[in-house]
């Protein structure tokens, strides 16, 4: 690793020619990526790969797991407040290690839990230190090494993230299906303390200031930056820009969460078996993932408001062709705008608040950002359960928010976003 000014002799005898440096900002990329696998245990899809044994073992119904997941992740969505405001007084390296460890030592508690009291109590715990605290610092630690290329490392990160959970999903779940669930979440949070915790503690530096380096490792780049140009929390919120990119994002959590918890019935609704649901879902996290590279890529040298706008209306598309699809290549082609959809969002979501807002209150500002996503997630499954119940289709709820969508497309095509500060 080089991190020190030295040089090189270049071709032509007598010049002299400076190094290319390593930027130890990437280091915190991959760090952050990790820690935001270790969310695994307080995301649905986490919880979603014990839900069958769990509910079997503590004799607990559908509806009454479905309420402690709802309270869960309300409740669990509060953590945020206070997170922000300690990762900018505190930096993220300690706060990423403690958030890591408790986490772990409350899955391994939760794999014990023998009553219905306990298991609320810790998939509270869980949803508020997984989904939402450590998701909070995750983002922040990122945000804190990046300017001049943020949207680049998110788009990096959100690569490497998505490959991590690729990974991680299928293990956790072959172990559930050969050990039980317990073993299983007690592994989960093993690897929490024993994996995750200390390569946070090792390698993770909070700011370039704080480890003696400069924003993005090539002062002559950018611009001299004064922090007191940086939004407060309270500035952010004042700010439309704020509002529009927040609940676009949040908008596609919700459909996200709603379809990815009751996809296997949508397509049923249209005649197609539950292998079809499977074969979508791969699709839709494959194509996720060239979205994040493509998205970052664009951004680099785009604007965020066009990637937002596009990936609104990909996703206006998408919902209101859901309704119609009739043929298993219209599956898959609706799954492909899905994850190019979700791929964009997923970078203006991570990007967005360091470009517009500066770095000194990013962990405040993000945290509030990241409450409405967890809200949003929490009610989309319950919009969709509505919906059918009260109309035998979830047709209306698809064209809905299909127009949601592109009403918010058109909204961030106008609203002014503050500073419009050069990358």
């Amino acid at each position: 690793m080089i991190d020190s000014a030295s040089s090189l002799p270049d071709a032509r005898p007598g010049l002299i020619v400076p190094a290319r440096r390593f930027y130890y900002g990437w280091v915190i990329v991959a760090v952050a990526a990790l820690a935001m696998v270790g969310t695994l245990p307080g995301r649905t899809q986490g919880l979603g790969l014990i839900t069958e044994p769990l509910i079997t073992d503590l004799a607990i119904d559908r509806i009454e797991y479905a309420q402690i997941n709802l309270i869960a992740t309300l409740v669990g969505s509060l953590f945020a407040f206070g997170v922000g405001s300690v990762i900018d007084r505190r930096g993220s390296r300690v706060v990423v290690t403690v958030i890591a460890v408790l986490l772990g030592l409350v899955v391994i508690a939760m794999s014990r839990s023998t009553t219905v009291m306990a298991l609320l109590v810790f998939v509270t715990l869980t949803r508020g230190l997984g989904q939402t605290a450590l998701s909070i610092v995750s983002l922040a630690m990122v945000g804190k090494w990046f300017r001049r290329r943020l949207t680049w490392a998110m788009g990096v990160y959100a690569l490497v993230m998505s490959i991590g959970f690729m990974l991680a999903f299928p293990a956790v779940g072959a172990l559930v299906l050969a050990s039980g669930w317990r073993t299983a979440w007690a592994a989960v949070g093993v690897s929490l303390l024993a994996a995750i915790a200390p390569v946070s503690w090792i390698f993770t530096r909070s700011t370039p200031e704080s480890a003696g380096r400069e924003m993005d490792g090539d002062a002559t780049a950018t611009r001299i930056h004064d922090a007191s140009e940086d939004a407060t929390l309270g500035g952010a919120l004042a700010s439309p820009a704020f509002w529009i990119f927040a609940v676009a994002s949040s908008l596609y959590g919700l459909v996200a969460s709603g379809i990815g918890l009751f996809n296997e019935s949508v397509l049923a609704e249209r005649g197609f078996a539950p292998e079809v649901y499977h074969s979508a879902l791969a699709v839709t996290a494959m194509t996720g993932l060239a979205g994040n590279f493509a998205a970052g890529a664009w951004a680099e040298r785009g604007s965020l408001r066009s990637v937002l706008v596009t990936a609104m209306a990909v996703l206006g598309a998408a919902l209101a062709a859901l309704p119609h699809v009739s043929t298993t290549l219209h599956v898959m082609l609706q799954a492909v705008a899905m994850g190019i959809a979700g791929g964009f969002v997923m970078v203006v979501f991570f990007s967005f608040w360091g470009r517009t807002y500066g770095q000194t209150h990013l962990g405040r500002i993000q945290g509030a950002a990241q409450v409405m996503t967890v809200i949003a997630s929490a009610v989309g499954p319950l919009i969709l359960a509505w919906c059918v119940e009260s109309t035998g289709s979830y047709a209306v709820a698809f064209y809905t928010l299909a127009a949601t969508v592109v009403v918010l497309g058109l909204s961030a095509l106008v609203v002014r976003i503050p500073g419009e500060r050069p990358v």
